[in-house]
């Protein structure tokens, strides 16, 4: 896996349609996701504990991978994200592998990785809302997952 993680981001000829298709695609739709919530737990100077837990379980539930893999695509979006962010290139890679009506996932994860600290700073909400109009998600349904994920999280 780490292999092919590492090969994300080379040059790549097919249509985005032939990207979601591919492992390859898969791959890179898996690191783009991981790293936007890698740099939203980075939005309050660094990643604490539980924020890192929190990405390695969303990622591992969402993407369907054992906990070694999570682990593995969570150090991959560490090291990709290392410097200065380029948010638009992740969110570039999920507008390519995603049509707008399924990106709420994504939201739904940084909505998660924010508030796993028990509460919410004004950088991460700003970034979050930044990253929900960069993906076109409405701000309803960007409103309603931040909601949800409060709730299931039990924060206020």
């Amino acid at each position: 896996m780490l292999n092919r993680i590492r090969a994300l981001f080379e040059d790549w000829d097919g249509t985005p349609e032939d990207r979601r298709r591919t492992t390859h695609g898969q791959d890179e739709l898996q690191l783009a996701a991981a790293a936007l919530l890698v740099e939203a737990a980075r939005t309050d100077n660094g990643i604490r504990p539980e924020e890192r837990a929190r990405i390695v379980a969303v990622v591992r539930r969402r993407f369907s991978l054992n906990d070694a893999e999570a682990t593995e695509l969570m150090h991959a979006a560490e090291t990709e994200t290392e410097g200065t962010a380029h948010h638009y290139n992740y969110v570039r890679t999920i507008i390519d592998h995603c049509p707008p009506e399924e990106r709420l996932w994504i939201i739904e994860m940084l909505w998660e990785v924010a508030y796993a600290d028990g509460h919410l700073n004004d950088l991460e909400a700003n970034l979050l809302r930044r990253l929900a109009g960069m993906l076109a998600v409405p701000d309803r349904e960007a409103g309603a997952a931040r909601l949800r994920v409060a709730e299931r999280l039990g924060v206020q």
